[in-house]
């Protein structure tokens, strides 16, 4: 764990948390935990290290609060196409389209911080790898428990699973991801989005629904 403590010294000035936390945010984001410095963040952030230190306690404790930012303020379009009161194909369609406009946002990193953030972790930093894939897994859950809700609903069919299903659209997500880290354009990953679209089942009535009175 690095500490963000020393060097000590300095006047401490007023600063703007949140501001300082976006900005670690965004290191974090385009440069992965490991290969984020701390004097990329000292810089990045505009604070002396005694206020970091005195905010953040060490790099680990920034980086979580960084992922619970980036979960707070960049993760709309999933929580809005997942909550639509639309058909459960509309729904995945709002969120991986959404993906592509969020992955490749102008002034922003490309991709997105859940799967850039340690994408080559070493076993020092396996506690950061984990919280990392916490994160993935709870997306991939939510993505299931709308497909579930579609399933009751009737209007998904009983094949594939709900669960494999899922696995299938996250993945596709985080393929956008890493493209979108590699420099792909919106158009392209607006591209890879309707193809993933193309390859879901067709909707249609959930026999197992269909006797509800």
């Amino acid at each position: 764990m690095e500490d963000l403590k020393k060097p000590r010294g300095g006047r401490p000035r007023a600063f703007d948390p949140d501001r300082a936390l976006d900005a670690a945010m965004h290191l974090f984001w385009e440069h992965g935990y490991e290969a984020t410095s701390l004097a990329m963040l000292r810089e990045a952030m505009g604070l002396t290290p005694p206020q970091i230190y005195n905010a953040f306690t060490d790099k680990e404790t920034l980086f979580r609060k960084a992922l619970a930012r980036y979960h707070e303020t960049e993760i709309g379009f999933a929580l809005e196409a997942l909550s639509a009161p639309v058909s459960t194909r509309e729904a995945v369609r709002r969120l991986l389209l959404g993906a592509a406009e969020a992955y490749s946002r102008l002034g922003k990193p490309g991709g997105c911080l859940f799967v850039n953030g340690a994408l080559a972790a070493s076993p020092q930093a396996q506690a950061i790898a984990d919280e990392l894939k916490a994160y993935r897994k709870a997306s991939e859950a939510a993505i299931a428990e709308r497909l579930a809700k579609g399933r009751a609903e009737g209007d998904l069919p009983e094949s594939p699973s709900v669960e494999g299903l899922a696995k299938y659209i996250a993945g596709v997500m985080n393929g956008m991801s890493i493209q979108a880290r590699d420099g792909a354009s919106v158009e392209e990953l607006r591209i890879l989005a309707q193809t993933a679209l193309a390859a879901l089942p067709a909707e249609g009535q959930n026999q197992g629904a269909s006797s509800k009175d």
